[in-house]
C-alpha cells in the first residue's frame, strides 16, 4: 500500500466507507490474480491524482468473504464506489484499464483540474505499447543508438506479464512466468538507453505529418517515427445481462475466480481456443460439471488441450451455439443459448460463466489515420509498414494469422529495424 491507498477490513468498512465525508473507491482484490496485479499500479496512480476528491481503499476479498458476498462481489478485482453511504456510479471488474477507472472516478467527482503545463519530449522513435512487440521494438531501436521512448497505459509487459505460464518460448526451460519474461525484456530495453514512460493515458494522436504527435495527460511527444504496439484486450461476452452480472457470475479469469465455484453444479465456459479449453479443465477442480459452449462444431485449441477436455468426465460440450442471455435475480442461475444452425433457444442451468472468446484491438486512437480492417486491426505489410510513412504496427494490434508472444516479439524486432532504416533514408535525403 502507499500513502494514497489504505488497506481496510470488513470491520472498518462502515467507518471508512459508509461514514466517509468524501466519496470512496473500494477495490476488492485477491492474491494470485493477474487482473488484480494489472489494476494495482493504475489504482495507485489514480489515487495519487484524485486523492483530494475521493478516498481510495483496498479490501482483501478472500479474507473478507462475508462482506464481499453481502455486496454481491464475486470476482476479482471488483471496484465499487460509494457516496454518502450508498453505492454510486458503475461497478468495474476484470481487466480494468486506467482510462476505465479514471472515467468511473470522474463520473462521481467530476474532472480533475491539472496544475502546470504539459511537458514536451522529442525523440527519434516513439513506441506506443509495452507488451512483447513494443519491448522488442524498443530493444532493437535502442541498440541502434536511436533516442527511443516507450509509452504504456499501464506497466510494461502487456497481457503477457499477467500470464502465469508461457509455454514453448525459445531459450526458456519450456515454461516461464510471463512477468519474469517481460521484466527481462524491460531490463534489456533500459540497458540500451530506452526511456519507459508508464501509466500514461493517450488523449490525442496525429500521425499524418512528417513530425508525429501524441499527447498524454501530462506530456506532448514529438517523434520522427512511431511504432504502434498497443495490443488487444479480452473481448466481452456479447449477451444480454453480461454487464449486470460481470463480476457477479460472469468472469474472465478462472485462476482468479474459479475457487468460488467449489462444488457448483455447473459452470459454463464460452469459447473454443486454447484459453477456453485449458481453463475448462482447470475449472473441473472446483465445479461438479463444466459445460463448454462453442459457436463452431470443432475446437481451435491444440490437439493436446482438445483431447484432455473431450476425454474429461466432468466436461460437456455444446457445439454450434452462442450465449444470448445471462439470467438470474441477484445471482446467476442460467444462460440462454442459441444454436446458430437451427435458431433453437435453450436455457442451461449454471452457477457461473467464464468467457474466452478472443480479443479486440486497442486501436481507437488511430481511426481515420491508419488503415484498418473491419474489426479494427491495423493493416501492415511484412515489414510492419502501415499506409502512413514512418508509422509501423507490430504485435496483436495488426492483421495477422497467429497471435503469440513470440510472433509479437518478431514483429517488434522487424518494426525496430525498419524504423532505423526509415530514419537513415530520411537523413540521406
Amino acid at each position: 500500500m502507499s500513502e494514497f491507498v489504505k488497506e481496510i477490513s470488513a470491520a472498518e468498512f462502515e467507518s471508512e466507507v459508509l461514514h466517509s465525508e468524501l466519496p470512496v473507491a473500494v477495490d476488492f482484490y485477491s492474491t494470485d490474480c493477474p487482473p488484480c496485479a494489472y489494476l494495482a499500479p493504475s489504482y495507485e496512480r489514480i489515487a495519487e491524482q484524485y486523492g483530494s476528491m475521493m478516498k481510495f481503499v483496498k479490501i482483501y476479498r478472500q479474507g473478507n468473504r462475508e462482506l464481499a458476498n453481502q455486496l454481491g462481489v464475486k470476482g476479482s478485482p471488483t471496484v465499487l464506489f460509494f457516496k454518502n453511504g450508498e453505492e454510486a456510479g458503475k461497478r468495474l471488474t476484470g481487466y480494468i484499464s486506467k482510462p476505465q477507472l479514471r472515467l468511473a472516478v470522474e463520473e462521481i467527482t467530476g474532472p480533475r483540474v491539472r496544475e502546470g503545463g504539459l511537458a514536451k519530449v522529442e525523440c527519434d522513435v516513439l513506441i506506443l505499447g509495452g507488451g512483447p512487440a513494443g519491448l522488442s521494438a524498443s530493444i532493437y531501436a535502442g541498440r541502434a543508438k536511436l533516442h527511443t521512448v516507450l509509452v504504456d497505459e499501464g506497466l510494461p509487459g502487456g497481457q503477457a506479464a499477467t500470464t502465469f505460464h508461457i509455454a514453448n518460448y525459445p531459450g526458456t526451460p519450456g515454461t516461464v512466468r510471463g512477468s519474469e519474461l517481460m521484466q527481462n525484456m524491460v531490463n534489456q530495453a533500459k540497458s540500451f538507453g530506452v526511456e519507459i514512460h508508464d501509466l500514461k493515458e493517450i488523449f490525442q494522436v496525429d500521425l499524418t505529418g512528417e513530425r508525429k504527435y501524441v499527447r498524454t495527460e501530462d506530456t506532448e511527444y514529438y517523434a520522427k517515427t512511431v511504432i504502434i504496439a498497443t495490443g488487444a484486450e479480452p473481448r466481452k461476452l456479447p449477451a444480454e445481462g453480461e454487464e449486470e452480472f460481470r463480476g457477479r457470475g460472469v468472469h474472465y479469469c478462472a485462476t482468479c475466480d474459479g475457487a468460488m465455484y467449489q462444488d457448483a453444479d455447473n459452470v459454463i465456459v464460452v469459447g473454443g481456443g486454447n484459453s477456453a479449453v485449458e481453463e475448462a479443465v482447470f475449472l473441473t477442480r472446483f465445479a461438479k460439471q463444466v459445460t463448454i459452449v462453442h459457436q463452431f462444431d470443432h475446437f481451435q485449441a491444440s490437439k493436446i488441450a482438445q483431447e484432455e477436455a473431450l476425454n474429461h468426465p466432468q466436461i460437456k460440450v455444446v457445439w454450434d451455439s452462442e450465449v444470448r442471455k445471462v439470467n438470474g435475480e441477484g445471482h446467476l442461475t442460467s444462460v440462454t443459448v442459441e444454436n446458430v444452425k437451427t435458431g433453437e433457444l435453450t436455457d442451461i442451468p449454471a452457477n457461473g460463466v467464464f468467457v474466452y472468446i478472443g480479443t479486440q484491438p486497442r486501436t481507437h486512437w488511430f481511426k481515420g489515420q491508419v488503415e484498418m480492417n473491419e474489426w479494427g486491426y491495423i493493416q501492415a505489410n511484412e515489414d510492419m509498414e502501415t499506409n502512413l510513412p514512418g508509422v509501423f504496427a507490430a504485435g496483436d494490434v495488426r492483421v495477422k494469422k497467429f497471435r503469440q508472444v513470440i510472433t509479437a516479439a518478431a514483429d517488434g524486432a522487424i518494426a525496430g529495424i525498419m524504423a532505423e532504416k526509415y530514419l537513415m533514408e530520411k537523413a540521406r535525403g
